[in-house]
């Protein structure tokens, strides 16, 4: 699923990756892959701004702002008779 294109505010620092893979494995929507050992951004407009990435990372080379994103879990969960995901809600970590 994507939401907006282009308003995601996940950002990645490569330079302080280690290309541990937390984040892949913790992302819902497949936003990262692993690339010559470190984390690539490989579908923004996937990432719904939960923050599962941000809080598993070990060396802070990922950070994000709740959004639209985020409202848009929210909101998908609720109408959609599943769990609301964001963050805040703590379902995603």
């Amino acid at each position: 699923m994507n939401y907006l294109k282009n308003v995601a505010t996940l950002k990645l620092n490569k330079e302080i990756c280690i290309g541990c893979g937390k984040c892949l494995i913790v992302c819902p929507h497949e936003v990262f892959a692993l690339c010559d050992d470190k984390a690539n951004i490989i579908n923004l407009d996937a990432c719904m701004e939960c923050g599962a990435c941000v809080k598993n990372c070990p060396v802070n080379a990922l950070s994000v702002k709740t959004g639209v994103g985020c409202a848009s879990g929210i909101l998908s969960g609720l109408l959609g008779g599943k769990e609301a995901c964001c963050d805040k809600g703590g379902c995603c970590v």
